[in-house]
């Protein structure tokens, strides 16, 4: 079975405790979710089709450290997952994005998932698995973008089902959207054990880039 690719490239790793990393990541097409402030439509469709062998030749030639698979949403796609699986089992460092919205437990203990939980500014946050939540392994994190107070609120709900001693959750401000320093507010206010996590590409480079 083929993978439908958007793009494979080398770069910084730019959020969750993996950030500053060199990485390479290998963007899947299609999504089954249509976020209102999604920084990557262009993966909704399109790519072209790779066997398994032509991506691993292809995240080969550019290194062999960390990898990681994202979207559109990677777990749409059941050649994609074996081959995240394998990868991982065979001793590579392999994180997927996820969007929430797809079982985790199809993925190897080894893969580390950064489970993306929509808040209600996507528009999408009726259609997360929160099982998921229940399904976290020791490595995997969480991520919530906020956009606003609404946000704020949806997450803190969603919290007492997390283990914040063992999964680390990543809270991101809607790039462009909520102050980063008025976040950070947020997060010494509440007392709770969370991490301020920005998008350092966006930072770095132009936020509408590709491949970087």
């Amino acid at each position: 079975m083929s993978l439908q690719v958007c793009e494979i490239f080398k770069s910084l790793q730019g959020e969750s405790t993996w950030a500053g990393r060199p990485c390479v990541f290998v963007r899947l097409t299609g999504c089954n979710l249509r976020c209102r402030w999604c920084d990557t439509p262009y993966a909704y469709e399109g790519g072209e089709a790779l066997s398994q062998r032509e991506v691993l030749e292809r995240v080969e030639a550019l290194g062999d450290g960390l990898i990681e698979f994202t979207g559109g949403e990677p777990l749409m796609q059941p050649s994609a997952v074996d081959l995240m699986n394998a990868l991982a089992r065979s001793g590579r460092s392999v994180l997927v994005e996820t969007n929430g919205s797809r079982d985790i437990s199809v993925l190897a203990p080894e893969v580390i998932a950064i489970v993306d939980m929509k808040g209600p500014s996507s528009g999408e946050s009726d259609k997360m698995d929160t099982g998921n939540l229940d399904r976290l392994r020791e490595r995997d994190e969480v991520k919530f973008i906020i956009a606003d107070r609404e946000d704020w609120q949806h997450m803190l709900n969603l919290l007492p089902r997390i283990d914040t001693c063992r999964n680390v959750v990543n809270v991101s401000p809607l790039f462009g959207g909520v102050d980063p320093a008025g976040l950070a507010r947020w997060i010494l206010e509440s007392g709770l054990d969370l991490r301020l996590n920005l998008q350092q590409h966006k930072y770095i480079w132009n936020p509408d880039a590709r491949g970087v």
